[in-house]
């Protein structure tokens, strides 16, 4: 069984203080950092480009967890991993031309996710679900933390499951979106193995216990 990972995201924490904050996560036994890079067309926000990412890099060994919710990925790809991404995550919507997008993250050396949005169908992967090593099923609508968990992702967590199952792929099946000690289990148990949580982590007045209790909340 692949041991659950969990993968605080800094779009809710105080940058001011991110230092520290990684330092507390890190104290907590987060696995990875999760990195929301968004460009205010794909989604209706803005957030951080490859400097913070280089920032971030400097002060954690943790794995950077980048997930780029923007237009024409391709176009940053070397820029965020030269940065310091260790996993790089576009969106299937996003992508024309999405197995070359795939390759071009592969031979940049890093692990290669795909997302999809809660209104897009799992089975669009199934023509290139050998080629990656993630797949991020969001479970609220992309561009804003702390919204309300979307129920129906839980089915397509096992969708993916059963996918990557069909053809003896072994992947990281990631969710991100209203991620906290009520919903872990029953992601979990529908097929995640990487929990992506912000609010739940990063806004709680104990920020190391937070990542314990999350953890502890999924068995």
């Amino acid at each position: 069984m692949t041991p659950i990972r969990i993968a605080p995201s800094i779009l809710a924490s105080d940058f001011l203080s991110l230092k520290d904050q990684i330092k507390l996560v890190q104290k907590g036994g987060a696995d990875w950092l999760h990195l929301d890079v968004m460009d205010g067309h794909f989604v209706p926000n803005i957030t951080i480009g490859p400097p913070i990412v280089a920032s971030i890099r400097k002060h954690t060994n943790l794995p950077l967890d980048v997930h780029l919710m923007i237009e024409e990925p391709d176009q940053y790809l070397e820029a965020f991993r030269s940065a310091g991404a260790d996993n790089i995550t576009v969106h299937q919507e996003a992508c024309v031309h999405l197995h070359r997008t795939v390759q071009r993250i592969k031979e940049l050396g890093a692990l290669a996710g795909v997302a999809l949005n809660p209104a897009t169908p799992v089975a669009l992967l199934s023509d290139i679900i050998e080629e990656i090593d993630l797949v991020l099923i969001m479970s609220v609508n992309p561009g804003f933390g702390g919204q309300r968990f979307i129920p129906a992702c839980k089915r397509r967590l096992s969708e993916v499951r059963a996918l990557a199952k069909s053809v003896k792929k072994s992947i990281y099946i990631e969710v991100d979106g209203g991620i906290d000690i009520t919903t872990a289990h029953s992601v979990v148990r529908a097929g995640a193995n990487v929990l992506v949580a912000g609010t739940a982590i990063f806004q709680q007045e104990n920020i190391t216990k937070a990542v314990v209790q999350l953890r502890k909340s999924c068995s």
